[in-house]
């Protein structure tokens, strides 16, 4: 049976909907069923229309369908994906995993695996701090965090052990090969790790 992904995210001027569109691409290429999912927008089109990068994404994503809560309980693995808001994750993400307290009260969320990827627009700007806070709500649920580490050669070249990153530097720094790279890396990982997950689980029924 394939892993059923989830990847959830929030991207305001796009970079981290690059990173969940490489992430997805790379999952599906190795095998596993996905979901390609946007949480919904909190900010007012005044805002988005007074940054032509924010208002260009949300158009360019609107292929993508907005998530819910039966996406996280469907899937055998979730990655959430966030910019960094002052080394915290973003509103609009944060707000999608409040709403996840329906399933965590009735256990449905405990014992999957789940990972978290960010970008910035400085470098040290926040991104381990974003995907560390990212990570206490999943100790909550009783999830499991698989986070790429220095599993992979790779890994020393973007040097994040904690998740993928990139440092957009406020839309100059497109999505690179190294942030790619990453990308790749951490997903096949998460996959592997739900598989096993998910089958040991089954064979102590």
């Amino acid at each position: 049976m394939p892993v059923k992904l989830g990847i959830v995210f929030y991207s305001a001027t796009g970079t981290v909907t690059e990173l969940a569109r490489t992430m997805a691409d790379e999952a599906e290429k190795v095998g596993a069923e996905v979901r390609l999912r946007k949480v919904a927008e909190l900010a007012p089109d005044v805002a988005i229309d007074s940054q032509p990068q924010w208002r260009a994404n949300v158009d360019a994503s609107e292929d993508i369908a907005q998530a819910d809560i039966d996406d996280v309980l469907w899937a055998d693995a979730v990655i959430f994906g966030t910019p960094t808001r002052f080394g915290n994750v973003s509103a609009q993400l944060k707000n999608f995993l409040d709403g996840l307290g329906p399933g965590w009260q009735q256990g449905k969320l405990q014992d999957k695996v789940y990972s978290g990827f960010t970008a910035s627009s400085t470098q040290h700007g926040g991104q381990e701090t974003t995907l560390l806070a990212l990570y206490n709500t999943i100790h909550h649920i009783g999830g499991i965090v698989v986070s790429p580490g220095y599993t992979d050669p790779t890994k020393f070249a973007d040097g994040n052990p904690y998740g993928t990153s990139h440092v957009s530097a406020m839309g100059r720094n497109p999505v690179d090969d190294t942030a790619r790279t990453a990308a790749m890396v951490q997903v096949r990982r998460v996959i592997t790790m739900a598989a096993a997950l998910r089958d040991g689980l089954a064979g102590q029924d």
